[in-house]
């Protein structure tokens, strides 16, 4: 009568074996049962039972088991009838009760290297907690709107570009120059995906300050260019 219920995968469960031997009954009988059931419960049949196999301690053969959770046992024991068997069945009640409240509470560590574990587990666990709170914080930092004193840095930057790569074309009107700005806010709207400077994040400005840096003209920009002052030219 021992074991009458054991844990499986964090559940409280019993075998067609053991009830067998409990209600003194063949296992074959008790699998018959079961397999009588399985059309009744079709849908939830996994849900209450599944295969399993034992090895015969006598002549080590393979038999078929069918392992059962509380519901699956109570299911099959209602066919079990007689004052013996309602004396077995308190008894898998009992059972059931107590190896589930065991399973609810926490196990303590009753050697070193569990207590070791259960500190290196709960390091890990807290470990894990930092890194997503540190995630969330750096992400809602990157998703802030730009600074007032980077955005005015971006700006100067913008001016300082054009008009360095400005010079390369000579003396420009406004209109010309212009042209040069629509090219570099163009391309700073085309890495960062905002509509203007305005809506710049964080997360950009490293990308914004190394395009500035590195910008030049589209071709078709400084073809535009050249033929207005050429233009120009034709007209003076």
């Amino acid at each position: 009568m021992d074991n009458l219920v054991i844990m499986k995968n964090q559940q409280a469960v019993t075998t067609s074996l053991q009830v067998a031997e409990t209600f003194n009954k063949n296992n074959r009988d008790v699998l018959a049962a079961i397999d009588d059931l399985k059309e009744g419960v079709a849908e939830n049949y996994a849900d209450l039972f599944y295969e399993d196999n034992y090895i015969h301690p006598q002549n080590k053969q393979s038999y078929r088991q069918v392992i059962m959770n509380r519901d699956g046992f109570t299911l099959l024991a209602m066919g079990f009838t007689g004052k013996k068997a309602l004396q077995f069945k308190l008894k898998y009640i009992e059972a059931f009760n107590q190896m589930e409240k065991e399973i609810q509470q926490p196990k303590l560590p009753t050697s070193q290297r569990e207590l070791a574990m259960l500190a290196l587990s709960a390091n890990e666990e807290t470990n894990e907690r930092v890194d997503v709170i540190e995630k969330e914080v750096a992400d809602l930092k990157d998703n802030q709107k730009i600074g007032a004193d980077d955005y005015g840095y971006l700006s100067r930057r913008v001016h300082q570009r054009v008009a360095e790569v400005a010079r390369g074309f000579g003396k420009i009107t406004k209109e010309q120059r212009g042209k040069l700005y629509k090219d570099i806010n163009s391309g700073i709207k085309q890495i960062t995906g905002v509509g203007t400077r305005s809506q710049l994040r964080e997360k950009h400005y490293p990308m914004v300050i190394e395009y500035i840096n590195d910008w030049e003209p589209s071709t078709a920009t400084k073809t535009v260019v050249r033929q207005m002052s050429l233009d120009l030219n034709d007209i003076a």
